[in-house]
Order: C-alpha cells, then sequence, then structure tokens
C-alpha cells in the first residue's frame, strides 16, 4: 500500500509502498477514508531532533505520519468482538500504557508510563493512517455510525482539542452573563468557536488577523475583533470592562499570549492550545487577581465520544480540503507554507 513516510529528522516526508497492515490480538485494521494533516506533523518532521531527550525517543523515525483518522473495519484480530467489517469509526489517535490512573479514566495522553509503550500516538512514533490502512487498538475505535468519516477525521485532534480545553473550563462558563474569547481562527479555533455555542451560553468573542477567518467565525455567531493596537480596549469593552472569564489561545506565541492575559478577567482562566511556541512574562503587578494561565494537551476517548455526538447532531463541521494520496505531499507543503484556509485531509482511497 502506499503511504506519508516519516524517514528522518528535518526531512519533508515521502510517499512510498509499505507492506499492508496484519491486526494482532486485540486490534483492528481500517480502511482509511480520511486523514488528517496537522502542525504537530511539520514540528515533528521538521524541528524535533535526537536532542530533544525522551521525546524525541518516543517519536524517532520512521514510520507512517496522521494522527487524525478515520476509517471503515476491513479485518479484526483475534479477541476483538463487537466490531463488524464495513463499520464506519474514527480513531483516538493516543494510545498510553492502559495500565496507570491517567489511561483507566481514557486519558492516554497523559500515560505515566510512556517509555514502556514506546511511543506517543498512531501517527506519533507508531504508523499513522496517511495511508491506504491503519492498525489501531480496538479500545481506540470511537463508533461514527452513518455520519460521513471523510470530514470527520480531523476531529480526533482539531475537534478533541478544543473540546476538551472547552470543557476544563467549564467552571468558568457556567451562569450568565460569561464571556469566552477564541484567538486564532485556524482548524482548532473554528471547530472551538462551534463547541463553545453548542454546549454554553457564553458570548463567543473571536479574533484573527485574517479577515476571512472572522468572517467565517461570525457568521457562525460570534462577534469578532480584528488585531490592531486597539485590540485588547474592543475586546474588554464587549465585557463591559470586567474581562474576558475563559480564553483559549489557539496559537501560542508570545503576543497571542500576552493577548489573552491582558484580556482575562480577575478569577477567568487563560487556556494556551496552541503550540507555535513563545515566552511570557509574568508580573503580579499586572495579571489579575487568582487569575488561571494553564495549557492543555489533547483529550480523553470519552470526550472523542462526545465530539463525535455533536458532530452526528450537526452542531459542529470541521471546515476541509480534500487531497488525495497523490497529493499528499502537497497537503503537507501548503500547511507548512500557511497556504491552507481549512484542514487538509488526505483521501488515499478517492480516484
Amino acid at each position: 500500500m502506499r503511504a506519508v513516510v516519516f524517514e528522518q529528522w528535518k526531512t519533508f516526508p515521502t510517499i512510498k509502498d509499505v507492506p499492508k497492515p496484519t491486526p494482532g490480538p486485540g486490534e483492528v485494521v481500517l480502511k482509511v477514508a480520511g486523514a488528517g494533516a496537522c502542525h504537530s506533523d511539520v514540528a515533528v518532521y521538521s524541528e524535533y531532533s535526537p536532542e530533544m531527550g525522551a521525546t524525541s525517543e518516543l517519536l524517532k523515525p520512521s514510520y507512517i505520519l496522521g494522527h487524525e483518522n478515520s476509517g471503515w473495519v476491513e479485518e479484526v484480530g483475534e479477541g476483538v468482538s463487537g466490531v463488524n467489517p464495513g463499520e464506519a469509526y474514527l480513531v483516538y489517535g493516543p494510545i498510553g500504557c492502559g495500565r496507570c490512573k491517567a489511561c483507566s479514566r481514557g486519558q492516554d495522553t497523559y500515560c505515566e508510563h510512556p517509555e514502556q509503550v514506546g511511543y506517543l500516538a498512531s501517527g506519533l512514533g507508531r504508523d499513522g493512517g496517511m495511508a491506504e490502512y491503519i492498525k489501531v487498538p480496538a479500545r481506540n475505535l470511537v463508533p461514527l455510525g452513518d455520519a460521513d468519516p471523510v470530514p470527520a477525521a480531523p476531529l480526533s485532534d482539531a475537534g478533541l482539542t478544543p473540546y476538551h480545553a472547552i470543557k476544563n473550563s467549564f467552571d468558568k462558563l457556567a451562569g450568565g452573563g460569561k464571556t469566552a474569547l477564541v484567538i486564532g481562527l485556524g482548524g482548532l479555533g473554528q471547530v472551538a468557536v462551534q463547541i463553545l455555542l453548542a454546549i454554553t451560553g457564553a458570548k463567543v468573542i473571536a479574533t484573527d488577523m485574517k479577515q476571512e477567518a472572522m468572517e467565517l467565525a461570525a457568521s457562525r455567531g460570534a462577534v469578532t475583533v480584528p488585531g490592531g493596537e486597539n485590540q485588547v480596549a474592543q475586546i474588554r469593552e464587549l465585557t463591559g470592562g470586567r474581562g474576558v472569564d475563559a480564553v483559549f489561545d489557539f496559537v501560542g506565541v508570545s503576543p497571542t499570549i500576552q493577548l489573552g492575559m491582558e484580556t482575562v478577567a480577575s478569577r477567568g482562566r487563560m487556556t494556551v492550545v496552541g503550540i507555535a511556541g513563545g515566552p511570557y512574562t509574568w508580573s503580579f503587578y499586572t495579571a489579575p487577581y487568582e487569575a488561571e494561565l494553564v495549557n492543555t494537551y489533547w483529550g480523553t476517548i470519552e470526550e472523542l465520544h462526545e465530539v463525535v455526538a455533536l458532530y452526528r447532531d450537526g452542531k459542529i463541521t470541521p471546515d476541509v480540503e480534500l487531497y488525495t494520496m497523490d497529493n499528499a505531499l502537497e497537503a503537507y507543503r501548503k500547511l507548512q507554507a500557511g497556504e491552507l484556509s481549512a484542514r487538509a485531509v488526505v483521501v488515499p482511497h478517492m480516484a
């Protein structure tokens, strides 16, 4: 079968022929419906190196990329029941030891023994879904029912990650008169706007440097604020001067973290979701009293079931741009160059 393979550190991936996987005990092989291209993939193959220590050991090449995956059951391994050929599933990417406290609550992202596993997730240290077929643990399958699996693929990260961050901030958004701010309206930010409007009663404020991204967020019900020197003042004005109860930064560079901390309310929460990277200098005299500054990573498999329920009910719709396997590397090139306006999804079996 054909697959997009990450072969060497700081090297662009290649398309090559590899053996079709065979399921072991407790595993399932899916015929891939869609595989999302994520900025995390770009970071792994273009920025990471062996010098990063334990993290690089878990992500070392060579393997097939793709940690946002959906597909139809092709073959089941020994001991697997309740999963039938042809059924559509979304794949929960993280794979932990299955025994620690974090794994027992379905949060393999925070597994206490990743060194025993040897990788982080399907597509992150272990063969992923940027291929015609993928092998995954049956436990990691989330049923899609009759929902279209192709545009659903990014939900396993671009949907789950904002959902987890938002659920972690429910205590800040409960009640009337609450506000939320979404910084960065790329794939995750657009889904975050939809999730906030679907599961909270908060006024959703959204900001980005791209006008078309703000127009899309506004069409979904957000109040938008453009970047510029009056950005902080405009955001605070929309909250009556009090500040935002829950801020979600889907970029994660120094200026966006600064923006979040200048607009968050006293006793509010600022969550950095984006991994672009950048320092922030905290000061007792400028940070709002009791405001929390936290980060988060991916989410739980239980939450992915909830994300799928929102998708099946039409509450959230990922913005996708489809690519054939022949054009999979072009999807990564455009992603790396910042030329995408939607989530790139490779559809290996698309003509």
